[in-house]
């Protein structure tokens, strides 16, 4: 979620492993040395916004790790976790006279790059910031897949699932701007929590399996309820989509059998099952391969500005995947036990990656000039350290 960068003190506040893994994995992929600008509108990347440069009022500009934690280094900087299709913005013309310190050569502008309120440190349909000092409400936020935001799960306009597996959650404005995606979650998206004014649908909906409503990849007729699942299995019907393995629910598009038919979405629609057209659409993480990709539909995605849907690298899942898998989540500083909310994460990896930045140029410094690295000369560097750290406390940044 959005967080303030800034020193932080932690002789006392440590992450656990599990909490620093997913701090972590938020940067998975991003370069903390080198400006991600000559790759390009990179595919998904974490992305940060600089309140110091560009404040509410000024055009939303973002900027890559190693821009944050060098050109912006002591500024109030959101962090915005992921983006995709992103290229940094660090230095162009919504800089004014700042120039970025790793590619000081840039277009003046990034004209594909997608801005939301975000930028301006703001999330949800409320507009509020995160942390909000106003709010005492303790509510967890999710994203939404599609357009990035982040939501109060009290803002959904659904009750928030407490899902088995990891889900994907779609916000109901980023549903109807691809309004073929309500046939999709008729059918095998989370069954939602209907208000009260609609107790007889809620009964028959909270009935349905989740897994139950997950289109069949070999394109098999889709059981309509759970008791006709149970049957198939127990007809020894193995091609039944009712149960899977968890390796064939995240299994990759080129590895799943498919079955050649005209359209997927016209066959749902055919079977006329509605669901209510209302809050947000929680969906199981292989929901994606059940869309239909005919000229058609791909059509339609790109129309609607959804065709990253068809890509299962794209999801926050994959993502987060990599990041873990990388050397950098093998981090030693997950071996430290202890409790942290995620923007005290964020804190103790900025600081330790500034830490070991000076450190090294400190020990760099000292080969090059051929001097003794000696216990004076370590003292004085950490005061000139905690010197830094005082100015910036002094000059009011948050």
């Amino acid at each position: 979620m959005a967080a303030h960068k800034e020193d932080s003190d932690t002789d006392d506040v440590l992450p656990n492993e599990e909490e620093l893994q997913q701090a972590l994995c938020v940067l998975a992929g991003s370069d903390s040395e080198n400006c991600s600008y000559s790759g390009g509108y990179v595919k998904r990347q974490a992305v940060f916004a600089c309140n110091t440069c560009t404040p509410s009022g000024a055009e939303p500009a973002g900027v890559c790790l190693a821009c944050a934690n060098k050109c912006h280094d002591g500024h109030d900087i959101f962090e915005l976790y992921t983006k995709r299709n992103f290229r940094c913005d660090c230095g162009n013309s919504k800089f004014g006279d700042f120039q970025c310190q790793l590619t000081p050569v840039k277009d003046e502008e990034n004209v594909n790059n997608h801005y939301n309120h975000n930028f301006r440190g703001c999330y949800c349909t409320c507009d509020r910031p995160y942390p909000d000092t106003d709010d005492q409400n303790d509510d967890e936020m999710i994203q939404c897949v599609v357009c990035e935001d982040w939501f109060h799960s009290r803002h959904l306009g659904c009750a928030m699932v407490e899902p088995e597996e990891l889900q994907e959650m779609v916000c109901e404005a980023c549903m109807n701007k691809a309004p073929f995606l309500w046939t999709y979650a008729a059918h095998f998206a989370v069954p939602p929590v209907i208000n009260v004014s609609h107790p007889a649908e809620e009964e028959e909906e909270v009935e349905v399996d989740v897994e139950d409503e997950e289109p069949s990849r070999s394109g098999d007729e889709e059981p309509s309820t759970s008791a006709e699942c149970t049957k198939q299995e127990e007809a020894g019907n193995r091609s039944s989509p009712c149960k899977r393995t968890h390796e064939e629910m995240t299994a990759s598009p080129t590895k799943a059998t498919t079955k050649s038919v005209e359209c997927k979405l016209k066959e749902l629609q055919a079977r006329g099952r509605e669901r209510l057209r209302q809050g947000a659409v929680f969906w199981p993480y292989s929901w994606r391969l059940g869309l239909c990709t005919c000229t058609s539909c791909k059509r339609a995605y790109v129309a609607a500005g959804v065709h990253f849907l068809m890509d299962q690298s794209d999801t926050i899942l994959a993502y987060e995947k990599k990041g873990l898998d990388e050397p950098f989540g093998q981090h030693p500083l997950m071996a430290l036990t202890s409790s942290m909310d995620r923007v005290q994460q964020l804190e103790v990896i900025y600081g330790f990656n500034e830490l070991t930045t000076s450190i090294t140029a400190f020990l760099e410094q000292c080969v090059s000039e051929g001097k003794t690295v000696t216990v004076e000369a370590v003292h004085q560097f950490f005061e000139e350290l905690r010197a830094r750290k005082r100015r910036r406390t002094n000059a009011g940044y948050q």
